[in-house]
């Protein structure tokens, strides 16, 4: 399986799809579906038929977060705020990504 660009708790800006434009920051990883979670304000959302349990007595229809495939995503430049492609390099013994716009180093 190959490495995805993209980690959990990563800014990302959505290049494609209905949330187009739309920035969030990444709650889960799908590495076996190439998919990921996005939380934000303009991210797609699905609705979700629920019953009633301990956490939401009632039940009924509850809107959550979407999976969006890997490739319409984006990580966000932290030093201008735009998209970039990821790189990897070799910093002091230890292998880190990096913006290939900015060359600075993402956690």
């Amino acid at each position: 399986m190959a490495k995805l660009h993209i980690k959990k708790g990563d800014t990302v800006q959505v290049m494609a799809g209905e949330s187009k434009g739309a920035q969030g920051v990444v709650k889960k990883v799908y590495p076996e579906k190439s998919r990921a979670i996005v939380e934000g304000s303009d991210i797609k959302m699905m609705s979700k038929h629920t019953k009633p349990n301990a956490a939401n007595p009632d039940g009924g229809i509850v809107k959550e977060e979407a999976p969006i495939h890997i490739s319409n995503l984006m990580v966000v430049d932290p030093k201008s705020g735009k998209p970039t492609r990821i790189g990897r390099k070799e910093e002091a013994g230890k292998k880190v990504r990096y913006a290939k716009k900015s060359g600075e180093v993402i956690s």
